[in-house]
């Protein structure tokens, strides 16, 4: 009898973990196993556009299986310079996109968890509230504010600031803007979820011991918080590198970023093997840098302790 107690928690506990790892396998490495598949695949005039890599060969009496890992795609990627620049423009425009959204981000996340507590979830709810409007619709909105003759132009030559409209859409300061405003809310959650559970006790002790209050936010606040910070930064920076939608619709035409030219192969141009090639490396780009940063922050976690 005693048995049966203990195989349920064991059945309920393997269920239980092995659910996340179903989900991961289902959804993340049964598609990049795809895409790592188109990647090593050659392009070809036909549909679907590119060949297959394993081949039964029937030759002289002999039947085998030949397996082709066509490399061209990743060479190509290294010698043209579009690509190169692609990368690069698309992870400085995600950094300084990243920089402007804490900055935006960390004083509303403060006066948030600052606020009285029949305030918190009010505010708490006008940040979350544009997850409930279309990504799509969201973005088209800021075409009518900020083209030449939308709402921001209007406003700024009704109070005579400006005597001719801003040129500020199809620009990168519009994908800028555009990011900003939609990667906010991942911003501003993690920090108001950390600074939320500060105790003001520590404030109040450094300023009665003679600290003023902005170098008591610098020296306590500050370092306490980034845990929230750095798990903001995350969630804005490594979708805004992809980012497609903002650029397209908001950037010019000399807005440079891997999610259009990885729309212009897979959609333009058809060649499906080159585009799965720059969504690889674009994953490996991403996946590295932040597996060796958290690695550090393990083996630093576990020297201090």
């Amino acid at each position: 009898m005693s048995r049966s107690p203990a195989l349920g928690r064991k059945l309920g506990r393997a269920v239980l973990i092995g659910l996340p790892f179903f989900w991961l396998l289902l959804f993340f490495l049964v598609p990049f196993a795809t895409v790592l598949k188109l990647a090593f695949s050659e392009s070809a005039i036909a549909q679907p556009p590119y060949l297959p890599l394993v081949e039964w060969i029937e030759e002289a009496g002999s039947h085998y299986l030949q397996l082709k890992l066509n490399l061209t795609n990743f060479l190509l990627i290294a010698e043209d310079g579009l690509y190169i620049r692609a990368y690069l423009e698309s992870l400085r425009i995600a950094a300084v996109s990243t920089v402007l959204t804490l900055a935006v981000g960390f004083p509303i996340a403060y006066g948030m968890a600052r606020a009285p507590d029949r305030w918190r979830p009010t505010l708490l709810m006008a940040v979350i509230l544009p997850f409930w409007t279309s990504f799509l619709i969201r973005v088209y909105a800021w075409i009518g504010i900020l083209k030449n003759e939308g709402l921001l132009n209007g406003f700024l030559q009704w109070l005579g600031l400006i005597h001719e409209p801003l040129v500020i859409l199809q620009t990168t300061t519009a994908v800028y803007i555009g990011i900003v405003y939609s990667y906010l809310p991942f911003m501003i959650l993690p920090i108001y979820a950390n600074l939320e559970k500060h105790d003001p006790s520590l404030i109040e002790a450094a300023v009665d011991l003679g600290s003023t209050p902005i170098r008591a936010f610098w020296q306590i606040t500050v370092p306490l918080s980034l845990p929230g910070v750095i798990a903001g930064c995350f969630l804005v920076f490594i979708p805004a590198v992809g980012e497609f939608v903002i650029p397209d619709l908001l950037g010019g035409s000399d807005t440079l970023m891997i999610g259009k030219t990885l729309w212009a192969e897979f959609f333009n141009n058809r060649d499906w093997p080159l585009a799965s090639a720059v969504a690889v490396l674009l994953l490996l780009v991403l996946v590295i840098p932040i597996a060796l940063f958290q690695r550090q922050q393990a083996r630093h976690l576990e020297e201090s302790t």
